[in-house]
């Protein structure tokens, strides 16, 4: 019987795809991944299997949307087992609900594999954890695109007094109207700010400053990046553990 699994490959760090989503990998017939998985991660694939690219380049789709959800249900009307691999985790922002809604609608047979989301991971090796006993006990993940129709103002004041910590999927482009909307909604200008580039993966490079000054210390970072706004960026200096190939006093300018 055929059936498509929808795996998150993890953030980058091929050892951190989970059992079950190489299993999915091990088993398909047709793998379908996107841009941010990790290649290493598909020579765990059968010689036999065939591995479809569909990946989203910013500002530039290789396949639509619309195509590789034709493709999915072609395939698995023809009885192929078929793996959706996506970066990170497929329901945080992975359109991974919208492909479920599309299989489901067809009568196709379709599990879900979970996967660690970059919101978790590139903090995490950056030394820095997303909640801590006595500097944030809620964490909030954000997209920088927000949907049409949404009141911008009501959406960063909500952002700027709620959660403690903030992890800002998508970002980095928007990171000078990021940190303006934060201040102007009450974030204190000194408000510690991380931006880890590649995180998990051997080009990770972190950047570390402040909403006042995190724009200017992170010209030179690019997509893909995750933004950490809150308390808990400070705990680096402490619990930095990975080996980056830049550090931040290099990356940022100020190293003596």
């Amino acid at each position: 019987m055929s059936k498509v699994f929808i795996v998150g490959a993890g953030p980058g760090d091929p050892e951190l795809i989970t059992i079950k989503g190489l299993r999915a990998i091990e088993q398909a017939d047709v793998i379908l991944y996107d841009r941010l998985v990790n290649k290493e991660i598909l020579n765990y694939a059968k010689p036999s299997t065939k591995l479809l690219y569909c990946g989203k380049n910013p500002n530039r789709h290789s396949l639509p949307q619309s195509e590789t959800n034709k493709t999915m249900i072609a395939l698995a009307k023809r009885g192929y087992t078929v793996t959706r691999l996506k970066g990170g985790d497929p329901f945080v922002f992975g359109r991974g609900g919208e492909e479920a809604e599309i299989l489901s609608r067809n009568h196709i047979n379709y599990e879900i594999v979970p996967g660690i989301t970059s919101g978790i991971a590139a903090p995490a090796y950056a030394g820095i954890p997303v909640t801590h006993r006595g500097l944030s006990s809620s964490v909030a993940f954000v997209t920088a695109v927000t949907k049409e129709g949404v009141n911008e103002d009501v959406h960063w004041e909500h952002l700027a007094q709620g959660p403690e910590t903030l992890c800002i999927y998508m970002g980095v482009r928007k990171l000078p109207y990021i940190t303006q909307m934060l201040i102007d909604n009450g974030r204190p200008l000194n408000t510690p700010v991380a931006l880890v580039h590649y995180g998990t993966t051997e080009e990770q490079q972190t950047v570390t400053g402040t909403l006042e000054d995190i724009v200017i210390k992170a010209k030179e970072i690019s997509n893909p990046a995750m933004i950490i706004v809150g308390e808990v960026v400070n705990l680096r200096e402490r619990l930095s553990w990975f080996k980056e190939i830049v550090s931040d006093e290099l990356t940022s300018g100020t190293l003596s």
